[in-house]
């Protein structure tokens, strides 16, 4: 990457995400990354192609810290490795200038779904949702793809409530969550009643 497009991308990411995908124009992300109108242009041929740019950056960024978090806890029990992907959420929610979800406020911005931005943020969820419904199979869970979308559904309110209210308790709560997915499954079911989610 040249030296200009990672300041452009660096300039465009973080105005992107603590003010807005529409508020924030070309503009004010050239003067921001102190390039020419031709150099931005030459990196990303549209405005379109910056936001995708952006956003896959910030897929590259969590993929990396999921991947840190698997090898970290490698050698521990497979309940241990979703308990560690958890883990670097709740630190993301709690982390200084946190706005949300990019991709959840992305989504919002561009609801079209034939628009580039909305089908890079499906994309991002998609592999998402696969990844720990992968992590949940390896736990011994029978439900693997359910239980990961009530994963997805928790770890998506916490990152909601996150920036709106204190985030220790919501961290608590998403975690206090995560562990009760993983205790399901060993919850004895009553005699004729239907396992539900």
């Amino acid at each position: 990457m040249s030296e200009a497009r990672a300041r452009l991308l660096s300039s465009a990411s973080r105005l992107f995400y603590t003010e807005g995908l529409h508020s924030v124009g070309i503009d004010r992300v050239i003067a921001d990354a102190g390039v020419t109108r031709a150099t931005l242009y030459r990196h990303f041929p549209s405005k379109d192609d910056l936001l995708v740019a952006y956003l896959t950056e910030a897929d590259e960024t969590i993929r990396a810290q999921v991947s840190a978090a698997r090898t970290a806890s490698a050698g521990s029990t497979p309940g241990d490795v979703v308990r560690a992907v958890a883990a670097t959420i709740a630190d993301g929610i709690r982390s200084p200038g946190f706005r949300g979800c990019a991709f959840l406020n992305a989504a919002a911005e561009y609801p079209d779904p034939a628009h580039p931005v909305h089908r890079t943020v499906l994309a991002h969820r998609q592999w998402f949702l696969e990844t720990v419904t992968e992590l949940l199979a390896a736990t011994g869970e029978t439900a693997p793809e359910p239980a990961a979308q009530h994963f997805v559904m928790l770890r998506d309110g916490a990152m909601a409530a996150g920036c709106l209210t204190d985030p220790v308790p919501v961290c608590t709560t998403f975690l206090r969550g995560v562990e009760g997915i993983l205790s399901y499954r060993d919850a004895p079911v009553a005699t004729g009643a239907k396992r539900r989610r």
